[in-house]
């Protein structure tokens, strides 16, 4: 069995016992899937490449639904990703490897299961993941790690390296876009099983010839995060 298939199958049995990564009620609260692709044309380089504007729409999606949150975004392309340099290239990074959780900045951000701060850092570059926290976990034999992206500096107050994180915690906050790379607040949620050397950082973001490699470093999100199940349509 490869390590990916491996770590799937080991998340599927731990589901039911896993702590919410943001407050949210299944039962009460409603939740927008938002599609970022060149196929929704609500984000234009016009709105994308001016915050407030691309914070107002983000809103209105989520005001039109009467959602709480806005999700989306494992392996989606997005040309969105040309506001900022820090996605360029000799082939542009374009593939989204994490899920955003679209919501209000100040959003309590918790630890689904138990682990420790592995590296920090505040990744400031002009669409960067602005203050960021990455959690390493031990599932018996199987090692992962959560990037959690997009916070708010006060996450990093306070905060060490090895630093114990208790299963549903809340060691973080969503930032504004002073402090989250100047992006319309969210969390960026990404797994990685091997770190592969990075400390603070991790790519979020990938070229296309690079999707292989990164989707077998990189598992899908929900497992852990287990919202899209509850998403309704972008509008």
């Amino acid at each position: 069995m490869d390590r990916i298939t491996n770590f799937y199958e080991r998340m599927a049995t731990l589901q039911g016992n896993m702590a919410a990564v943001i407050p949210f009620n299944s039962h009460t609260d409603k939740l927008v899937a938002m599609d970022f692709t060149e196929k929704n044309d609500r984000w234009q380089e016009a709105v994308v490449n001016n915050v407030q504007l691309f914070s107002e729409n983000v809103q209105q999606v989520l005001q039109k639904a009467n959602a709480r949150y806005g999700i989306g975004g494992y392996l989606e392309y997005r040309s969105i990703y040309a506001r900022s340099r820090v996605f360029d290239g000799t082939e542009p990074r374009r593939i989204h490897l994490g899920i955003d959780v679209w919501g209000e900045a100040g959003t309590p951000v918790m630890a689904p299961i138990a682990g420790t701060v592995h590296s920090y850092a505040f990744n400031h570059a002009y669409g960067d993941y602005g203050a960021t926290i990455i959690l390493q976990h031990q599932i018996e034999e199987l090692p992962f790690y959560i990037l959690y992206g997009h916070l708010a500096l006060k996450s990093l107050q306070n905060i060490t390296e090895g630093q114990y994180i208790e299963q549903g915690e809340n060691f973080a906050w969503l930032g504004v876009a002073e402090e989250n790379g100047y992006w319309p607040p969210h969390l960026h949620f990404q797994l990685m099983l091997n770190m592969e050397g990075y400390k603070g950082d991790y790519p979020g973001v990938c070229a296309a010839h690079q999707l292989t490699h990164y989707a077998q470093n990189c598992p899908n999100p929900d497992v852990i995060l287990q919202m899209q199940r509850y998403a309704m349509v972008d509008f």
